[in-house]
């Protein structure tokens, strides 16, 4: 499979590139820039070679995304898969009465916004593809029984992530491209931090296991876990 990822110059994103190329696929690694990836992504260029591809990708401005579709056109790029990764977390502990509307937006922009332009420019490079995935990473803070009190632009940006999974899931269901919007817990990464209790590696893994079709999933809805279990909106 040919996959990109978005958000892949750390953290979640790195996992998730390690599987993939661990298994045998080819990785677009789409980073918001070139000079601020991890150690770990320099470590699996190394390793991997000509099957990593590193580029600049950011999603919260059109241009750079239309920009880095063409140039994967113009280089004959076909893609079995999309995983929308990249997003941010701001103004978790603000209330209403001291949020920054900005970073609402901000927020939206990067974690709604930009797999939606993601989608739409690289589509007619995975029509060409086979067994075909879009992953959509989400959150339980996009729900309404599990959100927190606060964090009002990180929850409100997921839920309607998982709003957009939904749509396009019916939109592509005809042409039997998978679409989910995936939970991936609370993992050991910079968003996550030291105490959390799932290793990012593992959560990688089950994601993976969901592109290839290797799990068999029950949900009537797009939103789901890494496992493959249905996930409450």
């Amino acid at each position: 499979m040919n996959i990109i990822i978005t958000g892949a110059g750390g953290g979640l994103g790195c996992y998730l590139a390690s599987a993939a190329l661990n298994r045998g696929h080819k990785v677009y690694a789409a980073v918001h820039s070139s000079k601020r990836i991890s150690p770990m992504m320099v470590e699996l260029k190394k390793a991997y070679g000509d099957r990593l591809s590193v580029l600049e990708m950011d999603v919260s401005k059109a241009d750079s995304i239309r920009k880095a579709a063409h140039r994967m056109e113009q280089k004959g790029v076909v893609l079995d898969g999309i995983i929308n990764n990249a997003a941010i977390m701001t103004e978790r502990e603000k209330t209403i009465e001291d949020l920054n509307i900005d970073e609402v937006l901000r927020s939206f922009e990067v974690n709604t916004v930009g797999p939606m332009r993601v989608v739409q420019e690289l589509l007619p490079l995975l029509y060409q593809g086979e067994r075909q995935s879009i992953i959509n990473i989400s959150s339980e803070a996009g729900t309404i029984i599990n959100a927190f009190p606060t964090n009002y632009a990180y929850s409100m940006s997921k839920a309607a992530l998982n709003m957009f999974s939904e749509r396009l899931r019916e939109f592509l269901r005809e042409k039997e491209i998978q679409v989910y919007a995936v939970h991936p817990g609370w993992m050991r990464t910079n968003m996550g931090g030291t105490d959390a209790p799932a290793d990012p590696a593992d959560i990688a893994a089950g994601i993976l296991d969901i592109m290839e079709r290797k799990k068999i999933i029950y949900s009537k809805i797009a939103f789901i876990d890494a496992t493959g279990r249905p996930m409450p909106l």
